[in-house]
């Protein structure tokens, strides 16, 4: 047995979710296992880290234990492209039996695209929506996360972790074309962070909320908003070891 390691991409919209669940088999950490098992290979899958339903990826992270007779990674690429939907494996590789997607990543980053106009029927289940909005004041609420924090009010309720403190490495805003992009880059995310940290970064833009609360509940003084930005906006671009 040897251990390889997967960059994979995904349609989040078609699925309930990276990880697995017992009410459903539609995510996608199923669907690649069932594919998997069907060429022989039985191991779980490891992931770098879980995205929630309908958002995407195009640089998630996984490792999984492959048979001595799979040595053809080219081939097992295409064999499981062909039999998956929505789900591609871009790079499969060799990798040491201590490498593990999760615990060896240094630092993650996530994009999110939105638009002020509707999105076409095309885009919109890859492209979120929010009206004009004030640059500046977006920009300044994304510089707030950078550094070292204490995330425990932009977390989902009834989340348990060892540690809410993070250190946000980057987050700053793009435009491109018709299109808007928010970068974040951090040694770790909690759930549903990334969502939570754009739509109160957002509703400052908007100018629902003003930059003082925002401090306010960074610095864990009071909690002004626990509302998500739209999941198909979001993307898990890079996993960086």
């Amino acid at each position: 047995m040897q251990r390889v390691k997967a960059v994979i991409s995904y349609d989040g919209g078609y699925f309930q979710g990276f990880q697995k669940q017992k009410s459903t088999n539609n995510t996608i950490t199923t669907h690649i296992e069932i594919a998997l098992r069907s060429l022989g290979i039985h191991d779980s899958i490891i992931g770098s880290g879980r995205t929630d339903a309908g958002v995407h990826a195009t640089g998630q992270v996984i490792d999984f234990l492959v048979p001595d007779f799979w040595s053809d990674l080219k081939k097992l690429k295409f064999e499981l492209n062909r039999k998956l939907k929505y789900i591609s494996f871009k790079h499969i590789s060799f990798i040491s039996n201590n490498f593990h997607s999760r615990f060896s990543a240094k630092k993650r980053v996530y994009r999110y695209i939105f638009k002020t106009s509707i999105p076409s029927i095309f885009e919109q289940n890859h492209v979120s929506y929010y009206p004009n909005f004030d640059k500046k004041l977006l920009e300044s609420s994304l510089k707030l996360f950078e550094g070292i924090h204490d995330f425990s009010n932009f977390i989902k309720t009834g989340s348990i972790t060892h540690t809410n403190i993070r250190h946000i490495y980057k987050a700053y805003y793009r435009p491109y074309n018709n299109y808007h992009i928010l970068y974040f880059e951090a040694n770790g995310f909690l759930r549903s962070q990334v969502r939570m940290m754009v739509e109160s970064a957002m509703q400052v833009s908007l100018g629902k909320l003003i930059l003082k609360e925002l401090k306010e509940q960074l610095e864990l003084k009071k909690r002004y908003i626990t509302k998500l930005a739209p999941p198909e906006g979001l993307y898990l671009a890079k996993i960086i070891y």
